[in-house]
C-alpha cells in the first residue's frame, strides 16, 4: 500500500503545484483599437445599420461603459493618451510640430522615447508584447512601436490615407515588420485579414506566459476597405463592410482564446479613437458632432471590457472613463504599479469592484485650446471665439440631454462658476493656446527627419 499511498501524494501535490501557478498566472490583454468607430456604429451601442455579433456577445460577457471618452477628436493626440495615461496636452502630442491636428509622414514629432507605454510598463512583469496595426505616434525610428516597448509589429505607421497620393513627399503607404517595410504601398483590401492572422499568430506562441495584444485597426478610416468575403455585403455599403471585417475580426480572436483556453484569464477591451467621421456612413447617435468636434460626438466612444470571473457579464457603467483608464487598470490587474513620480491622468478602474467613482473632471480639448469641461452630469463648453463669432458658455446636463440640445447655463450660474473654475485649473497644469502649462512634458523631435522606404527604393 505503501507506494500508492506515495504515488497519491505525489499525483496531489503536482496538481497542487498546478493550481498554484494557475492562481499566480498574470492576466492577458487584448487592446482592440478601432479608427473612427462612432459610438452608435455597432449593435449594442444602438447601431442597426451594422451587424455585430461578436462584438455585441463581447459586451453580454462583460461590461459597457456608456461615459468613456477619447482625450481627442483625431488620430494621433488620443493614440498617445491610450499609451501613456495622459492628456495629449501633458506629453505635447495635442498637435504636430508645425500645429497641424495629427502628425504627417515625415514628421520631426513624435512620443518622447523617455515616456512610459503601456507595453514599457507591463514588460517588467515578464509580458510578451505586440502592436499589429496603425501605430501614429511618430514615422521616425526612435518613435516606433519596436522602440516604445513593443517587441514585434506589423502594421502602417499613420493613416491609410497618408500615401503618395496625399501630398507630394509623402511615400507610399508602408506596411512594416518591425522596422522593416515589406510592402509598399500596403494591400488595404486584406490588412484588417493580415492583422487578425498576425494577431492570431502572437496569441498562440505566447500561449504559455502573460502577453499584451494591442491591435489598432486601420478602419473604419478612410479610403474603405474590405476583403473579399466582405466586400459588398453589408446594409451601410464600404463603411458598414469595413466595421463587420472588424466584428469577424474580433470573433476570430476570441474564439482563438477560447481554443487555447486562455479566455478565463485574459482582459479583452474594444475601444475607438474618436467619434466617427461627418457623412461617411459612420454614426454617433444619439451624440451630437463627429470626429474633430469636442461635442460628445467627437469624442465619446463605445467601450467594453470583458475579464470572466472578474467581470459580471451584461453589465453598464456611466461613470466618466477615459481610454487614459487603460494603462494605470492594465498595470494594476498584473500587479505592479505606476513610479510614484510620474504624473498620470488616467485612473485604475479596479475592474469586477462596484460603485468605483469616475473622473472627478474630464477636459476636452482640441489641438492646443481648452473647449470644454465635464463633471459630473454636467458639461460646459467654454467661452471662445471661432470664425470670428464670440460663443458664450454653454451648459448641458448629460443626463437628460445627451444630444447637448438644451443651453442650460443661464438657470445654473453656480455650476457654470465651478466649472469654470476646474477649467482654469487644467490650464494651469495642462496649459490653453499659447499658456504653457506647469506639468507638460516634451515630445520627441527629430531634426533631420527621413521618409520610410522599402529596401531598395
Amino acid at each position: 500500500m505503501r507506494p500508492i499511498v506515495l504515488l497519491s501524494a505525489l499525483v496531489f501535490a503536482v496538481a497542487g503545484g498546478v493550481l498554484a501557478q494557475e492562481a499566480k498566472r498574470k492576466p492577458n490583454f487584448v487592446l482592440i483599437f478601432c479608427d473612427d468607430l462612432g459610438y452608435g456604429d455597432v449593435g449594442c451601442f444602438g447601431s442597426t445599420k451594422h451587424r455585430t455579433p461578436h462584438i455585441d456577445g463581447l459586451a453580454k460577457q462583460g461590461i459597457r461603459f456608456t461615459s468613456c471618452y477619447s482625450t481627442s477628436g483625431v488620430c494621433t493626440p488620443s493614440r498617445s493618451s491610450l499609451m501613456t495615461g495622459c492628456f495629449p496636452r501633458r506629453v505635447n502630442m495635442h498637435q504636430s510640430a508645425s500645429g497641424e491636428w495629427v502628425l504627417f509622414p515625415v514628421a520631426r514629432k513624435g512620443l518622447n522615447p523617455a515616456e512610459l507605454t503601456i507595453a514599457e510598463h507591463l514588460l517588467p512583469h515578464g509580458y510578451a508584447t505586440m502592436c499589429v496595426g496603425k501605430w501614429h505616434l511618430g514615422d521616425q525610428p526612435p518613435f516606433l512601436p519596436t522602440r516604445q516597448g513593443f517587441q514585434q509589429y506589423f502594421g502602417i505607421p499613420y493613416s491609410n490615407d497618408m500615401g503618395a497620393r496625399q501630398r507630394k513627399k509623402n511615400p507610399p503607404l508602408p506596411l512594416m515588420r518591425n522596422e522593416t517595410v515589406i510592402e509598399a504601398p500596403a494591400d488595404q483590401t486584406t490588412l484588417t485579414k493580415r492583422y487578425t492572422q498576425e494577431a492570431i499568430r502572437f496569441i498562440t506562441a505566447n500561449r504559455d506566459r502573460p502577453f499584451f495584444l494591442y491591435l489598432p485597426h486601420t478602419f473604419p478610416h478612410v479610403p474603405l476597405f474590405a476583403s473579399d468575403a466582405f466586400r459588398g455585403k453589408s446594409a451601410n455599403g464600404k463603411y458598414g463592410d469595413a466595421v463587420e471585417e472588424i466584428d469577424a475580426s474580433t470573433g476570430s480572436i476570441l474564439k482563438t482564446l477560447a481554443d487555447l483556453g486562455l479566455e478565463k484569464n485574459t482582459v479583452v477591451v474594444f475601444l475607438s479613437d474618436n467619434g466617427a467621421a461627418a457623412r461617411r456612413g459612420g454614426s454617433n447617435a444619439p451624440l451630437r458632432g463627429h470626429k474633430g468636434s469636442t461635442w460628445e460626438g467627437g469624442m465619446r466612444i463605445p467601450c467594453i471590457v470583458r475579464w470572466p470571473g472578474v467581470i459580471d457579464p451584461g453589465s453598464t457603467s456611466d461613470r466618466i472613463a477615459s481610454t487614459m483608464d487603460v494603462l494605470p487598470t492594465f498595470l494594476h490587474a498584473a500587479g505592479g504599479q505606476l513610479p510614484e513620480d510620474l504624473v498620470i491622468d488616467g485612473k485604475d478602474l479596479r475592474l469586477g469592484t462596484k460603485n468605483v467613482p469616475g473622473h472627478d473632471a474630464f477636459f476636452y480639448y482640441f489641438k492646443d485650446q481648452l473647449q470644454a469641461v465635464r463633471s459630473g452630469p454636467w458639461k460646459l463648453h467654454l467661452p471662445r471665439k471661432e470664425r470670428k463669432k464670440e460663443l458664450p458658455a454653454r451648459l448641458f446636463h448629460l443626463d437628460g440631454d445627451i444630444a447637448e440640445s438644451k443651453n442650460v447655463a443661464d438657470g445654473h450660474a453656480d455650476v457654470v462658476a465651478r466649472l469654470t473654475e476646474l477649467a482654469e485649473q487644467a490650464r494651469e497644469d495642462l496649459g490653453d493656446r499659447g499658456r504653457r502649462g506647469a506639468r507638460q512634458r516634451p515630445a520627441g523631435i527629430m531634426e533631420d527627419p527621413g521618409p520610410i522606404v522599402a529596401p531598395g527604393k
